[in-house]
């Protein structure tokens, strides 16, 4: 069932046409692998979290074939481990969204909500799915902290905010002053390549959610 508040927030319908080169990509997907979500993926967790975490764009056999975010890949692997871990879910991951596992005082959003090419939205696709990103932050009334996986991310949470991107530099534990009360942290992108390739280890990743975790706590 959706929630009064969740029906309120501007989503993409399915056949969102603001990105013609993602909604053509879409099509062919929907040609190509007809068993997949291949549409606009929505947002996952509760409106009540006081965490926001922010990725980049579902990934093709990821998100985009399962319908929730960061699940059906490696990165969702990691990340939902990680949260697990530090008490913003409960159960167990399984790459599959009936898998039972649910949030805790957390949501999980993209900047861009639909499958790019090659996994990389263009500027102009990410600032047309803007105002997705800005109902989720409106409609999140305990909102504490963000976490931005990448910079796009990062970027897209600033201006989403009012904020100048130039002015906050991004950086893998930065953090930044949204606005009062509200702090983004900084993340390299959980996804495969950026841990095989050693740009980002778990201990990397759990150090930022670990500096969540405490500055929630002491909120």
């Amino acid at each position: 069932m959706v929630s009064t508040a969740a029906s309120r927030i501007p989503s993409p319908g399915r056949d969102c046409g603001l990105c013609p080169r993602l909604a053509e990509f879409r099509q062919t997907n929907r040609a190509t692998y007809p068993s997949y979500h291949n549409a606009p993926v929505p947002s996952f967790g509760t409106l009540d979290g006081r965490l926001l975490i922010v990725g980049l764009a579902p990934g093709l056999h990821g998100a985009n074939q399962t319908g929730r975010p960061f699940t059906g890949d490696y990165a969702g692997d990691l990340l939902y481990d990680t949260l697990i871990r530090y008490g913003f879910a409960h159960g167990q991951y399984d790459r599959r969204p009936d898998d039972g596992l649910e949030l805790l005082d957390c949501r999980l959003t993209n900047a861009a909500r639909c499958v790019p090419p090659e996994n990389k939205p263009t500027p102009a696709e990410v600032a047309s799915c803007r105002p997705f990103l800005v109902g989720e932050t409106a409609a999140m009334p305990r909102l504490r902290a963000v976490v931005a996986l990448g910079t796009v991310s990062h970027n897209s949470t600033l201006t989403a905010f009012g904020l100048r991107p130039s002015h906050f530099r991004f950086g893998h534990g930065a953090t930044h002053t949204l606005r009062r009360g509200v702090t983004l942290f900084d993340s390299y992108h959980c996804s495969r390549y950026n841990t095989n390739t050693g740009r980002l280890t778990t201990e990397m990743f759990q150090t930022v959610f670990a500096a969540v975790r405490a500055h929630i706590d002491a909120g």
